[in-house]
């Protein structure tokens, strides 16, 4: 799927850069992921040293102080455990199954991540870890930071519920609804957020709310999952077919449910994104002052690191 995804996606113009401290965070991240008891020696250690968290934080975050590097890669480690939960182990299957922990998980948002001596919660170390994450947002950034990191994780964590009726059913949503939801359920958001965070001058909310921008946003939010979607479609299809991949998605919508003609349409739809949001970005950068300019070098940074992480990780090989 690696060749047919270089041959077919249009490599992002975008300069391949990666932090310098990426080997020294990676091993802090594995240290965070185990000291919270997100995983253990064994199965899930090698299947996170296999997901590369913090070679994925450091291509999207390529200089600037390490914390910030730390807390993203961080963040991104949590992900790869709660997908992996779903995904492989099983959590997802059903929305019955899945409920409970996605309602401990948003009682620790709701709580704002709650004090590091405070009780256990009920989501155990998935909620220990987040509302690790949560805090440190919140030191990094401020009250405003750590509000729109835990509404972007609420959303991420409703959408998997959605993710896990549409399993119980075997249903396969049509491109639209996918479209918006993939956003969601690849946490696009809040990874933006902590990049944003770690840059040190997020954009206000008049520039958030500036169409243009909102526009440029879900563009690149949808160019990070499809991109996403094409490379993995290979091995997601072979050892556990599921219908949350742009690829299958095409396949289903299609009479004849061709996956070579899925691929290659998938494929498209990601570079004419591409050409899109050069075009808005071009504009916007003529205009952007510096919070502006931030909030564009974090959406460019995490489009080509989707690209090149997906080129090496082993998550996908």
């Amino acid at each position: 799927m690696r060749t047919f995804a270089v041959s077919a996606l249009r490599e992002p113009p975008f300069p391949e850069r990666q932090h310098d401290a990426t080997e020294r965070v990676a091993r802090e991240s594995t240290e965070w992921a185990l000291g919270h008891g997100l995983i253990s020696n064994g199965h899930g250690l090698h299947r996170l040293h296999r997901a590369d968290a913090a070679g994925l934080a450091g291509r999207a975050y390529p200089d600037g102080p390490v914390d910030g590097l730390r807390l993203l890669a961080d963040l991104i480690s949590w992900l790869f455990v709660m997908d992996d939960a779903c995904d492989e182990d099983g959590l997802g299957a059903s929305p019955t199954r899945l409920a409970p922990t996605v309602a401990a998980l948003l009682d620790v948002l709701d709580g704002q991540g709650g004090r590091a001596d405070g009780p256990v919660t009920a989501a155990g170390p998935l909620g220990e870890a987040l509302g690790d994450l949560c805090r440190r947002a919140r030191a990094a950034g401020g009250p405003t930071a750590l509000l729109r990191f835990a509404g972007e994780v609420r959303e991420y964590l409703l959408a998997l519920l959605w993710e896990a009726a549409n399993r119980e059913h075997g249903r396969v949503p049509g491109l639209a609804e996918y479209a918006q939801m993939r956003r969601h359920t690849g946490a696009v958001h809040p990874s933006f957020t902590l990049t944003e965070l770690a840059g040190g001058t997020p954009p206000g909310a008049a520039h958030r709310t500036e169409p243009s921008l909102v526009a440029l946003d879900l563009l690149a939010a949808d160019l990070v999952c499809w991109c996403n979607d094409v490379f993995s479609y290979g091995k997601e299809h072979l050892s556990r077919p599921d219908a949350h991949n742009l690829v299958a998605v095409l396949a289903a919508g299609r009479t004849d449910g061709d996956e070579s003609a899925a691929l290659r349409a998938a494929a498209d739809r990601f570079n004419e994104a591409l050409s899109t949001y050069l075009a808005t970005e071009t504009a916007l950068l003529t205009v952007g002052d510096d919070g502006l300019r931030t909030a564009l070098t974090a959406r460019r940074n995490w489009i080509r690191a989707t690209y090149d992480w997906s080129l090496r990780a082993a998550r996908y090989a």
